[in-house]
């Protein structure tokens, strides 16, 4: 049979979503069954059964699938997607010394180019229809314009949060080169929002203030690495509240340990968290701290962290916050003698931090995060009619969270326009982005050499004893034969 031809969603007057299981996100959170998502031009034009549309409309079959706002993923280093899994057996210390002190410096402006181009593709693949590019490796200008380059090529929606970690915050924020960047680049629309991106060490002198002064005038909010382990702890919350740069635009990337005080601070100021529970699991930033934000009423959103460890995969952060969260519940139960018998964490909770959440850490909750009418069209449809894992789809909000994942991303819409239909991405370039890759991977490796690639690829293992265990002696052994022919 001919295959059939593509739908021609440029040239249509609007997009339907025809009957769907739509989780709108709204503030009731509101389950619609057998229903539609009408989208014209950039926006949501109806929700709803049946409804009438424009002639000529292109309509995506929903039946089955689960209509749910984009994701929004509020802290990704997508310049080190260009060495997608090269650490998945490092430390957060062999990290560091990779990334900070040793061949991080030796990334080009095409490198950080290439890992932002395939990065911003796979977000979208996955139903990410807004991403933080927490982009902490800006040794010069050059490095930033060609961050943006590649973002600007890619039909998402991103927010660039600006950062160097190869100088202070004091130092590149005060640089003529970076007031020239934002002003020449970051234009600030809902499709290119700008942070600045830089940690607190709790250096008494606080160092740091410079930068948050420059934030300040700029009107820039700051996201910031707080709570991790040996790196970031409870004297950088409390410097910065102690002078006054606690905002409600600030986004605690981690947060994972940190004090009830340094917590409390962050709830009275109105600040948001940024979990990414696969990295805090395996990494050693800290326990991931849902579980404690919660107790301390803190807004949570939702991130991926690197590829250069984990998989970037949202449903795969989905699932990990909530195992994390329930694995804390139960041990905390446990350690007071008692049992949990109903869960304070639901899948819908996990289903919004990845959603509006995100959009609301992010100030896009009026543009983005929820499907209502008025809000731009960031929109995905999780069907796959070819997976024995996809029906039947009893829990709308437990089917996300526990049994999809990114292969079953149908149809994503952002800002209207579709992006990726039938499980394929619509107009994306990937042997550009695929060149653009080996020409990075292919430099770092004559750059390394064979043996130091290889190296920092595959970390020492330590050696290891198992406990000795007063139960195995022969003397057991002789027992158990003794008793077996006794009689």
């Amino acid at each position: 049979m001919p295959a059939t031809p593509a739908p021609d969603f440029a040239g249509a007057p609007a997009v339907v979503l025809r009957g769907g299981t739509v989780l709108t996100m709204d503030d009731r959170r509101t389950v619609l069954t057998d229903a539609d998502v009408l989208v014209v031009g950039q926006r949501i034009e109806a929700v709803g059964p049946g409804l009438e549309v424009p002639e000529g409309t292109v309509e995506v079959d929903a039946t089955g699938g689960i209509v749910m706002p984009g994701m929004v993923d509020t802290h990704r280093h997508m310049w080190q997607t260009a060495v997608r899994g090269y650490g998945a057996d490092w430390t957060l210390t062999q990290y560091f010394v990779w990334n900070y002190l040793e061949h991080g410096k030796k990334f080009r402006p095409q490198d950080i180019y290439a890992g932002n181009l395939l990065s911003g593709l796979e977000a979208l693949e996955a139903g990410v229809t807004t991403s933080v590019d927490w982009s902490h490796n800006l040794h010069t200008v050059d490095h930033a314009d060609a961050a943006v380059d590649a973002l600007e090529e890619v039909p998402g929606r991103f927010v660039f949060a600006y950062g160097n970690i190869q100088a202070g915050p004091w130092e590149w924020s005060a640089s003529p080169e970076f007031r020239d960047f934002v002003e020449r680049r970051m234009t600030r629309s809902d499709m290119l929002g700008f942070q600045m991106a830089f940690d607190v060490t709790g250096d008494p002198e606080f160092p740091e203030k410079a930068a948050f002064e420059v934030a300040r005038e700029l009107g820039v909010p700051v996201t910031t690495h707080a709570g991790v382990w040996g790196a970031t702890n409870d004297n950088g919350i409390r410097l910065m509240h102690e002078h006054g740069f606690m905002t409600p635009e600030t986004v605690y990337v981690h947060a994972a340990t940190l004090s009830d005080d340094s917590y409390q601070r962050i709830a009275a100021t109105g600040g948001h968290a940024s979990v990414a529970a696969e990295s805090e699991a395996s990494c050693g930033q800290g326990y991931p701290s849902s579980w404690s934000l919660r107790r301390h009423g803190i807004p949570i959103s939702l991130s991926m962290d690197t590829s250069v460890w984990m998989s970037a995969d949202i449903f795969s952060a989905m699932r990990s916050t909530l195992s994390a969260d329930r694995t804390r519940e139960h041990h905390e139960a446990h350690a007071g003698d008692e049992t949990v018998t109903h869960l304070s964490v639901r899948a819908a909770d996990v289903v919004e931090w990845a959603t509006r959440g995100g959009a609301r850490a992010l100030g896009l909750d009026d543009v983005t995060g929820s499907i209502e009418v008025g809000k731009k069209a960031d929109v995905v449809l999780v069907k796959n009619d070819s997976s024995p894992v996809m029906f039947p789809v009893l829990n709308p909000y437990g089917h996300v969270v526990m049994q999809a994942q990114r292969g079953d991303v149908h149809t994503v819409l952002v800002d209207g326009r579709v992006v990726k239909h039938e499980h394929k991405l619509v107009g994306a370039d990937l042997v550009k982005a695929r060149r653009a890759i080996e020409d990075t991977v292919s430099y770092l490796q004559d750059t390394l050499g064979a043996e130091e690639w290889a190296a920092g690829m595959s970390p020492d293992v330590p050696e290891s004893k198992v406990l000795d265990n007063p139960y195995t002696y022969t003397e057991y052994a002789d027992a158990s034969t003794h008793s077996s022919h006794a009689g």
